[in-house]
């Protein structure tokens, strides 16, 4: 039977294996979008703080005091990897019901992109163990953090948990999310580098990778704000939500009306097209039934225009 784990401890097991990149000094130029490894001072004065991010101001206020480069926290490599003999790419035609297009790899390389992640997309077809064990071992000399998942279906996620297992140590879970399912997490290669396998539905693998792997890929930045914005809004109708569970609820945010930030729960909550729709997630916690009409929720801020 697969051990249940809730959302927090999950989370923190994953940020116990995440930890900062070795800081180096970059050129001026390659430095630009990276993060600042330590405080630049011009005589006593802090003229640039550890852990911003180094954006085209940054570069003219180092090269305006003389400096050609920075010390900087390298952007972390993440490999994307979906495995899956059924899984097809975008663009070729589907051979029968059983086929899907690839979806996760794509979606997912560019929201650890967005992250601050130099991102690898690696579409692998395995036939056995061997072929996909030797496909993630290819990946091991890039990386510094591995996200794979699989089919729609659970067989390529118990091939892809069964390799994970010869390559390291890792543990298989199922975390407390609603809707949700298996997750597999650990230390692999010789260097141990962490990897999470997430489930194939891509509604899931976006609500786990928001939810664990981001925080992971800011930790490694080294940046401050290592989780999203949140915010207080008034929800505009009433939500249900399984005690012992955690619901993250795609929303839209409203404008402000009376001075208060409203959130609409988008409809069609099973449909792909939520997940471009949805402006935050309404956080509903595993020990609460869920929201009234006119109470205020926790909200996850997705775009940053709010």
């Amino acid at each position: 039977m697969d051990s249940q784990i809730s959302v927090k401890n999950m989370l923190a097991d994953l940020l116990a294996i995440s930890h900062p990149l070795a800081p180096f000094d970059m050129p001026l130029l390659d430095a630009h979008g990276a993060t600042l490894a330590d405080d630049i001072s011009l005589g006593e004065r802090v003229v640039l703080s550890k852990g911003v991010r180094i954006r085209s101001a940054q570069i003219g206020l180092a090269a305006s005091v003389g400096l050609s480069r920075l010390p900087t926290q390298p952007h972390p490599r993440v490999v994307i990897i979906s495995a899956g003999g059924d899984l097809v790419e975008p663009g070729q035609d589907l051979a029968d019901d059983e086929d899907e297009y690839e979806t996760n790899s794509w979606m997912l390389a560019t929201a650890a992109k967005e992250a601050g992640a130099v991102t690898y997309r690696v579409h692998a077809i395995p036939e056995n163990n061997e072929q996909l064990k030797a496909a993630i071992e290819d990946q091991l000399v890039r990386a510094d953090l591995i996200v794979i998942s699989g089919e729609r279906r659970d067989g390529s996620f118990r091939l892809i948990e069964q390799v994970l297992g010869e390559l390291g140590e890792t543990k298989s879970v199922v975390p407390t999310l609603e809707g949700s399912s298996m997750h597999c997490f650990g230390l692999i290669g010789e260097d141990e580098i962490p990897v999470v396998a997430l489930p194939g539905d891509p509604i899931s693998a976006y609500i786990s990778f928001e939810i664990f792997v981001r925080p992971m890929i800011r930790t490694m930045l080294g940046v401050k704000n290592v989780f999203r914005s949140t915010i207080k809004a008034k929800v505009l109708s009433d939500i249900e939500s399984p005690i012992g569970q955690t619901s993250l609820i795609r929303a839209s945010l409203m404008g402000r009306a009376s001075g208060e930030l409203q959130v609409a729960i988008l409809e069609d909550q099973d449909q792909m097209f939520t997940l471009a729709q949805a402006t935050a997630l309404i956080t509903v916690a595993a020990d609460s039934p869920g929201y009234l009409m006119g109470e205020e929720a926790d909200i996850i801020i997705l775009d940053r225009t709010f």
